[in-house]
């Protein structure tokens, strides 16, 4: 094609989903009495509580969050992934987002969702929206089991920035004109990075952020 080629990059949680993937895996593991109802709730709320505030420990988290991988056997994880996919996640896809996706793949650019959320969750929710890549951090694996641990970067704040420099580096590429859409003010280090960004849905802190800097402001959402 030649040329410098734009990415369109997206967050996922409560950007293109009405929701938040790891915090729905987490109640689909209470739900189907896979962990303890009541410690882990209480965690996996507490948590995100630290993630809207803006301090949440993400090495603390990924080893709340990779734990429950490490009790099961992969083929019997994957089983119930599928089913976590098609009941908690495909009724909470927000159509204008995969427009908005589409539109950017439509007109020849590079579409990539960049994410928090681990690559055990959000693989296959990416295969959902066709993305040409996933940036999101990976569980470990050694002979076929999940270890609790995770390989490289953590893609969350400026993990996000580092993660997407070191995929620059490796394709040859650099942002030009890309995009980069998400709800969080946990973003700001990558929002911060691109020419174009775009708070979608926006917290409060991004809210006002976005508007001091003239930044686009959009929504996804119906209501």
């Amino acid at each position: 094609m030649g040329g410098p080629v734009t990415l369109a990059i997206f967050d996922l949680d409560n950007t293109l989903l009405k929701g938040d993937s790891d915090y729905l895996w987490g109640q689909f593991l209470v739900d189907r009495g896979l962990v303890d109802r009541d410690a882990h709730e209480a965690a996996n709320r507490r948590f995100y509580e630290e993630y809207a505030a803006g301090t949440l420990d993400i090495e603390r988290y990924l080893r709340f969050a990779l734990a429950p991988l490490t009790r099961f056997d992969a083929a019997q994880l994957h089983d119930w992934r599928r089913e976590f996919v098609q009941d908690y996640i495909s009724p909470i896809i927000l159509p204008a987002g995969r427009e908005r996706l589409d539109e950017h793949a439509a007109r020849g650019d590079t579409t990539m969702i960049i994410t928090a959320t681990n690559a055990f969750i959000t693989d296959p929710i990416a295969e959902l929206f066709g993305v040409d890549h996933l940036l999101a951090t990976r569980p470990e694996r050694i002979d076929g089991r999940y270890t609790g641990d995770w390989v490289g970067t953590p893609t969350f704040r400026e993990g996000k920035v580092r993660a997407l420099d070191e995929w620059l580096r490796d394709q040859g590429r650099g942002l030009d004109q890309s995009w980069f859409y998400s709800d969080s003010h946990n973003d700001l280090p990558l929002l911060e990075r691109v020419p174009n960004p775009v708070a979608v849905d926006p917290d409060e802190r991004l809210r006002r952020v976005a508007g001091e800097r003239n930044w686009p402001i959009l929504s996804f959402r119906d209501e």
